[in-house]
């Protein structure tokens, strides 16, 4: 709410957003003109600018340029960064996000409105309310944000007529309140003229509210604060062999020396010893403030681990629901593995599964099989290890994630964990006394997977039949996992679409990963397109474990062969999604063994090949020849 007499309101942080043209950097450049925050120099630089670019327009300042930076911004007269910008009136301290309004920087909107407590969005009053505005107020929801003020902008341009500006101001309550924005402020301007900008207009005197600046000034849009201790440890603090101590920022509640305190998700115990800080140590500490904790006894403590209240700790778990943003340009996957960075902790992580994704237009629920650039999509996500977490709607920090792709290392998604899911918890390793090492050492080999890829035609099967026919022959246990033979089987549910080949290359991983563990050795021969999915099979085994055979046959050669006629079925467009004609095959850049197949090389002499590589790992004698 709005308190007109608050003495000092504190810093408040806040986002413009909209859609574009809507006027989002002229009105935060008059905003900054009109709060006396623009040395003369600057002035001066504006006015000559603004004479430059805009010839015919006579003595008016285009206030966009001060935030406009970048040149291509410029040219295409669109914001494409998150310009930030910090100033001060004579009640407030603010730092202000100008946000991006076209659909395809998303994404750098919902950068700014992450540390944001309060959205300025902004419509043409020509226009009212677009998708854009839609999009920008469910991403400011999701993303925690409770307080909006709607600028209906360019109010000269229709008469400062109070008909045009009502039904807009009453349309956008209903759709912040529908997406759970409590407090919304609504108010009509005119950013290029400054009316009811730095203050009220007389040209708009049916409106009796404050100024944007007024608004600014007084609302109460405090930041979040969490009740229980929470501090991620960024980093371990040794400087020399007498000081220990784990430094991160509190993430909530509080913590004073002598406080009990557990690391997660373990549960070792100790009490706080010191609180350390730059400018000398502290009795306590609160939420925002960056420390050093040091404990009175020595625990194993890394970065990733939390510290958390003794008597209330944070749950722990490894599998979740939660809303996901997905930022990248090629579609969101389940079964793919991810890098997740949560807090200072990093970790793999899949999506299992999308529940639904979301209409930000309508608010529907929709079916989805992947999500695509700027979708929501509510999902199920796993992680390889538990994590000491929180909701995101109790803590931002433990509860606020992003998504990396770990081929190109681009961000692809942020997302707000909502709850864990039960199994999570109710699920645990059972210990078992005979583990691979010993059910191998009675097999008298070493278990090894050896995961055969290659094009469809490539020769991968036929390879991999004669390899093991050899190894049998020298008394080594084997089993061969043919993926055409395991879609008539485990994998017969799934299809050639991206998001069944991934699935189908995880289930895969996970039978050989099993056979492993019984002590045999596994022949994988799948397509498996995607250097993703053979990566994380990979990591499924221990070191030295995975053996990748690149079976590298050119396709004109795999065409040429074409025994199951598929091929020409491909060609012929009856075959969607095959791999090396309409969906593409990342060829393996380090394989253990990459053997050039073609040129009319024999069968036989390829899966020699392979063998001599595997006899010394296996701990065998003898030649596979």
């Amino acid at each position: 709410m709005v308190q007109a007499e608050a003495a000092n309101p504190g810093l408040l942080r806040f986002i413009t957003c909209g859609s574009v043209d809507d006027g989002k950097s002229t009105l935060l450049g008059r905003l900054l003109y009109d709060a006396g925050m623009l040395p003369d120099d600057q002035v001066a630089a504006l006015v000559r600018d603004s004479r430059r670019l805009h010839a015919d327009a006579g003595e008016v300042l285009d206030f966009s340029l001060l935030t406009d930076g970048l040149d291509a911004e410029r040219e295409q007269g669109i914001t494409i960064d998150v310009a930030y910008r910090y100033f001060h009136s004579a009640r407030r301290n603010f730092i202000v996000a100008d946000c991006p309004g076209h659909e395809q920087y998303t994404r750098n909107m919902a950068t700014g409105a992450s540390n944001a407590e309060l959205a300025v969005v902004l419509v043409d009053a020509r226009k009212g309310l677009l998708a854009q505005t839609r999009r920008h107020t469910y991403i400011c929801s999701l993303l925690g944000i409770r307080h909006a003020v709607l600028a209906v902008n360019k109010m000269d341009l229709v008469g400062y007529r109070e008909e045009i500006y009502a039904p807009i101001a009453e349309a956008y309550r209903e759709l912040a309140a529908g997406m759970g924005i409590t407090d919304v402020h609504c108010l009509p301007v005119s950013a290029l003229g400054g009316d009811n900008v730095g203050g009220r207009s007389p040209r708009m005197a049916w409106y009796g509210g404050p100024s944007l600046l007024e608004l600014l000034e007084t609302i109460d849009a405090a930041p979040r604060t969490a009740a229980e201790f929470r501090m991620p440890v960024q980093w371990v603090n040794r400087p020399d062999q007498s000081f220990r101590g784990y430094a991160g920022t509190v993430a909530g509640g509080s913590v004073a020396v002598g406080d009990e305190v557990i690391v997660q998700p373990g549960v070792h115990r100790a009490h706080v010893q010191r609180i350390v800080t730059q400018d000398g140590d502290l009795t306590h500490a609160v939420q925002g403030q960056a420390i050093t904790l040091c404990l009175d006894r020595e625990l194993d403590i890394s970065r990733g681990d939390l510290i958390a209240d003794a008597v209330h700790p944070a749950p722990v778990a490894d599998q979740f629901t939660c809303h996901v943003l997905w930022l990248g340009e090629t579609p969101l996957l389940p079964s793919r593995t991810y890098t997740l960075k949560i807090g200072t902790r990093t970790l793999n992580a899949r999506v299992m599964s999308i529940k639904y994704k979301v209409d930000v237009d309508t608010r529907a629920q929709l079916a989805a099989r992947h999500l695509v650039l700027n979708e929501v999509g509510y999902c199920t996500v796993g992680l390889d290890d538990a994590i000491a977490y929180e909701p995101y709607a109790v803590n931002q920090t433990l509860g606020g994630f992003i998504l990396i792709d770990r081929q190109s290392n681009a961000t692809v998604a942020c997302g707000m964990l909502d709850f864990a899911l039960g199994r999570s918890s109710n699920v645990h390793w059972q210990h078992v006394d005979i583990d691979k090492a010993v059910r191998g050492q009675s097999k008298g080999q070493r278990p090894l997977c050896v995961w055969f890829t290659g094009l469809s035609g490539a020769g991968k099967s036929t390879i991999a039949n004669l390899l093991e026919r050899r190894l049998h022959a020298l008394g080594y246990h084997t089993y061969l996992l043919d993926g055409d033979n395991i879609r008539h089987g485990i994998n017969r549910d799934l299809g050639f679409t991206p998001e069944a080949r991934v699935e189908n290359i995880r289930r895969i991983a996970e039978v050989a990963h099993l056979m492993v563990d019984a002590g045999l050795v596994v022949l994988a021969s799948v397509i498996s397109p995607y250097r993703s999915e053979r990566r994380s099979a990979r990591e499924l085994f221990d070191t030295g474990e995975f053996i990748e055979v690149f079976v590298d046959t050119p396709l004109a050669e795999c065409e040429r062969r074409d025994a199951k006629g598929l091929y020409r079925k491909a060609r012929a467009g009856e075959i969607p999604n095959f791999t090396g004609i309409s969906a593409p095959y990342e060829a393996p850049e380090a394989a253990e063994v990459h053997l050039l197949a073609g040129g009319g090389r024999r069968a036989d002499d390829l899966a020699g090949e392979v063998g001599a590589y595997l006899l010394p790992l296996l701990g065998g004698a003898g030649n596979v020849d």
